[in-house]
């Protein structure tokens, strides 16, 4: 990291952008899912190994849940049932491996907190975040567990 170098982004600087996300993405991935309509991805939902402190807030041991991670849809699909079609897979994935889904959503996402709770996940705390909102605040976060399902 002697040359680290900080510049605004360019146009040329997607590609290593790209694969530095990717690096970001398979680090404690379990599954993931994209939603396509024909070759156009609409959407991307993933699923991890649980942290330590998110299992704490569900009463669960680790072991026995999964996270979700990475769930968007593209402004132009949403209100299509695009995430709730990615969350039933995700779902459905996790409970075929005998595993329950847990999340973390920051106070700011009322869209997607009114998506899990009206899915069924049951909010199970809330405390300060390690990170500041592009608005300047701690982030608040609330942890949801899903539903107990059958496979």
């Amino acid at each position: 990291m002697a040359d680290l170098k900080i510049q605004p982004r360019r146009d040329e600087d997607m590609s290593a952008c790209v694969n530095a996300l990717s690096a970001v993405h398979h680090a404690g991935l379990l599954e993931a899912w994209v939603a396509l309509d024909g070759r156009e991805a609409l959407g991307h939902v993933a699923i991890t190994r649980t942290a330590p402190g998110l299992a704490r807030g569900t009463g669960l041991p680790a072991g026995q849940l999964a996270s979700v991670a990475r769930l968007f849809v593209t402004p132009s699909a949403r209100r299509y049932g695009v995430a709730q079609a990615l969350l039933a897979a995700a779902e459905a994935a996790a409970a075929a491996c005998g595993l329950r889904l847990a999340l973390e959503v920051e106070d700011g996402g009322k869209a997607a907190i009114s998506l899990y709770e009206r899915s069924g996940w049951r909010h199970v705390g809330t405390a300060p975040g390690d990170w500041t909102t592009v608005d300047g605040r701690t982030a608040l976060m609330h942890a949801y567990l899903a539903p107990a399902r059958n496979p």
